[in-house]
């Protein structure tokens, strides 16, 4: 296997006159104290597969990686085996979370060199990894705080429609063998199906600047856009807008804080994240919200806990005020805490974890969409005020 820099040489790069056009979420590469345990995590809790791993017993001597699957969703959990490595200096600084929200590319190489003209900071250049079986070439670009992304291309047997079908990730992966939780876990699927959002939260005043980014680096453009009006409560608010690529394939929301008579969600995530900003939270989207959010809470994923009052009033505006005819029993959503929302589209369903580590910071959402492609803004009281209630506990409102 080699590691070089790369020229572009994929033919397909000719098929498409846009070097930015998005194909997928290739992975979310997330930096962690401890992979092998964070795989057991994820596993046991949401249902991922263990699928592949990258280690010592592979050839790799700086980190270990594992790539985690579930439906068209891909996570790789890294850590590093030495006290340098740059995921050991974040996992200190920052705790777990997301480093890469990776993105696949027809040519890698030319996507990296548009967004630099664009005005991109280079993360890292690009990278060719190629084996006997084929080629993967990645190359990164920096966005807000810590994250990045990187573009990825893919030909011979590490081609995406390969990956998707269980192909290998990329050189010096392996496949796991005989790990007990896979087997439970296709026997007890969760139903996550793919990554339906990515949300950042960023400094005050900086989110324009971010948006701007986005429009600029990347050719994203603006697709919902939410003020302190609509997301608040008496104590705390803040403002958010939503940025997709060209096909809405790939969403971006990026939120920071408003003024409010205590701290908001953003606040709090700065205070814990070294005032650094990063992404708060990864949107997993199913086709059953029901059967995903009981198979979740029966594996002891830890949700907020929707305040009863806020189903006296849900049915009326969804169905009554909105026109929605929600086809799931609305008992079961409201045992399971699930919350409700619609638009002119259709209606949604989600409902979002605690944290995932002892810092406050990253969380998941479980979204279901009938129609809808919003994001839920007839629950953003009743998600603040539970959200509050969850920051009055830790003693950070």
């Amino acid at each position: 296997m080699s590691v070089a820099p790369h020229a572009s040489t994929d033919p397909r790069a000719a098929t498409t006159g846009d070097p930015l056009q998005l194909i997928d979420v290739d992975h979310v590469r997330f930096y962690v104290g401890n992979a092998k345990q964070a795989a057991y995590f994820y596993a046991h809790c949401f249902g991922f597969q263990v699928e592949q791993v990258c280690d010592l017993t592979t050839g790799s001597r700086e980190e270990a990686s594992y790539l985690l699957t579930q439906g068209n969703i891909r996570l790789l959990l890294t850590t590093g085996l030495g006290r340098n490595h740059p995921a050991q200096e974040e996992v200190k600084k920052y705790g777990d979370g997301v480093k890469d929200i990776a993105l696949n590319v027809h040519d890698a190489v030319k996507a990296y060199e548009r967004a630099i003209k664009n005005g991109a900071e280079s993360a890292y250049e690009p990278t060719e990894h190629t084996d006997e079986h084929g080629t993967v070439v990645t190359a990164g670009i920096k966005t807000y705080g810590r994250a990045v992304h990187s573009f990825v291309s893919r030909s011979g047997g590490y081609a995406l429609t390969t990956l998707k079908q269980g192909g290998q990730f990329m050189p010096r992966f392996r496949k796991v063998e005989a790990f007990a939780l896979n087997d439970y876990n296709r026997q007890h699927p969760c139903g996550l199906k793919f990554v339906d959002h990515c949300v950042g939260n960023v400094e005050l005043g900086k989110m324009n600047h971010w948006v701007a980014w986005y429009e600029n680096v990347l050719e994203f453009k603006l697709f919902k856009h939410f003020d302190d009006k609509d997301i608040s409560t008496e104590y705390s608010a803040l403002m958010s807008k939503v940025m997709a690529s060209g096909n809405h394939l790939i969403k971006m929301p990026i939120n920071e804080p408003a003024a409010g008579k205590k701290k908001s969600q953003i606040e709090e995530y700065l205070d814990w994240h070294d005032q650094t900003p990063g992404v708060q939270h990864l949107a997993l989207r199913t086709d059953d919200e029901l059967h995903s959010v009981a198979e979740l809470r029966r594996r002891g994923v830890d949700f907020l806990e929707i305040p009863e009052t806020y189903y006296d009033l849900v049915w009326k505006r969804v169905e009554g005020e909105m026109g929605a005819s929600v086809k799931e029993d609305h008992k079961r959503v409201k045992d399971l805490g699930i919350l409700v929302d619609a638009d002119e589209d259709g209606y949604l369903l989600q409902l979002f974890t605690k944290p995932l580590q002892d810092r406050p910071t990253l969380f998941f959402e479980i979204i279901c969409r009938r129609g809808s492609q919003s994001f839920g803004k007839g629950n953003f009281k009743a998600l603040f005020e539970a959200l509050e209630l969850e920051q009055e506990k830790r003693g950070n409102l």
